[in-house]
Formats: C-alpha cells, sequence, structure tokens
C-alpha cells in the first residue's frame, strides 16, 4: 500500500529543514551580539557656568568640576541633544537649562501681557522667546539673541509688517533666513550661527533657523510681539 502523500510533502520538508541547519552552522545563544562599548571618562574641567549646571542637576554647588559633576552634565547634554556632549558647562547647555526650566510655565511672572490673540514674547533677561494666546503657549519657549551695547533690541510692543523668507541683510550682507520684521530693521529670523557667541546681535532677535523656520509658519503680518528686560551683559 502507498504511503499517504501528505507523509511525503513532511519528509521533504524535513529534508529540507536539515539542509538549512546544516548550512547554518551551531546556533549559539548571544553571539551575534556586540559587547557594549565602555563609556570614557568624563574629563572636561570647570566651566562658566560651573556653578549654575550643579544647581540645576543637584551637585554639590562648589564651582569646581568633579569627574561626578562632569558626568552629570554629560548626561544632561545627551538627553538635550546638545553637542558635544563632553561633560563641559558652556553657555550652550546653560541656556538649555534656562530652556528646560522655563518650558512648564515660562509666562510664571506674568512678564509679557496676557491677550486674547497672539503674542511673541521676547524675554531679553532670560534670552528666550515664546509665542501665547491668552494662558496657551502655542510655541514653547526656545533660545534667542538680542541686540548687544549700542544696538539692543527695542523693548515694548511691535507688530509684524513685513516678512521675508529668505532676506539678506542689506546692511551686512549676511542671511537672514525666516525674517519677520516687527520694528525698523529689526526682526525675528534664523542665523547659521551660534546663539551663545560672538557677543549680542546688532538689533534683531536671532533665533537657530530650524526655530525660525517653525516660528515663520505661525506667524503673520500684523502679529503682536513684545520685547521686555535687559541682555545679560549689556547696560541697563
Amino acid at each position: 500500500m502507498a504511503a499517504p502523500r501528505t507523509a511525503g510533502r513532511t519528509g521533504a520538508a524535513v529534508a529540507a529543514a536539515g539542509v538549512l541547519l546544516a548550512l547554518a552552522g551551531p546556533y549559539a545563544p548571544g553571539a551575534a551580539a556586540a559587547a557594549p562599548e565602555p563609556e570614557t571618562p568624563c574629563t572636561a574641567g570647570t566651566g562658566p557656568y560651573q556653578r549654575e549646571l550643579e544647581e540645576h542637576l543637584g551637585r554639590p554647588v562648589d564651582g569646581v568640576q568633579s569627574v561626578q559633576d562632569c558626568e552629570a552634565v554629560r548626561a544632561f547634554q545627551r538627553e538635550n541633544g546638545i553637542t558635544p556632549a563632553d561633560g563641559y558647562p558652556d553657555a550652550a547647555t546653560h541656556r538649555t537649562v534656562l530652556v528646560v526650566t522655563a518650558r512648564p510655565a515660562p509666562n510664571a511672572a506674568g512678564d509679557c501681557p496676557v491677550r486674547e490673540h497672539r503674542v511673541t514674547c521676547v524675554d531679553m533677561d532670560r534670552q528666550l522667546l515664546w509665542v501665547q494666546r491668552g494662558s496657551r503657549i502655542l510655541f514653547p519657549p526656545v533660545p534667542i539673541r538680542t541686540g548687544r551695547d549700542f544696538q539692543e533690541t527695542r523693548p515694548g510692543w511691535h507688530e509684524v509688517y513685513w516678512r521675508s523668507k529668505d532676506h539678506v541683510s542689506t546692511l551686512y550682507g549676511s542671511p537672514m533666513p525666516y525674517a519677520q520684521f516687527f520694528d525698523g530693521g529689526q526682526a525675528l529670523h534664523g542665523t547659521p550661527d551660534s546663539l551663545y557667541g560672538n557677543g549680542g546681535s546688532a538689533g534683531c532677535v536671532n533665533l537657530a533657523e530650524a526655530d525660525a523656520a517653525r516660528l515663520w509658519e505661525l506667524l503673520t503680518e500684523g502679529d503682536a510681539v513684545y520685547v521686555w528686560g535687559t541682555r545679560p551683559g549689556t547696560e541697563d
């Protein structure tokens, strides 16, 4: 009597599986997983914002970098996308602390007037910008750079009166992407330069280019801008 046809198919499948196992070789659990790279020592020295970072991170506030301080700063930098994440308490890391601290309630002090319409809030004391309508935050706080001495960003109420997406400065020849002018030649705009060095701007409110692009999508001509405070390092 002939064997059932299903048995023949089963036998062929077993034979094929045996060939595949032979080709694949012996199974070794975990053999394909690469060993994790050892953590490199954190060796960055004391930085200009040492005390501020120590206080924010719950470290002993003595103004002197320790290995544990360095590791805590490096972990904060990695968590917030700061490069290089080397543990050095620099201006970029400190400014990120200000953003993180302000994020839950940027207008807790009530410095930016609450209105039923959109208001772009420019806090020169903390070098932060956000957009609110009433008590609702439409654009969370981001770091900015305002004007230096003798070229200060003008405080008070303003209005976006002209927008130029690919603007180039007629005075300096420098790119001003996503420029939204609010007072004379002063504008909210992106910059390819660092926000944390080279002093202040020439009066404009500089943002990281990605932040300026997002702000461009939110605002329109006629939107209110409110500026207050004093940029650290400038005269009152």
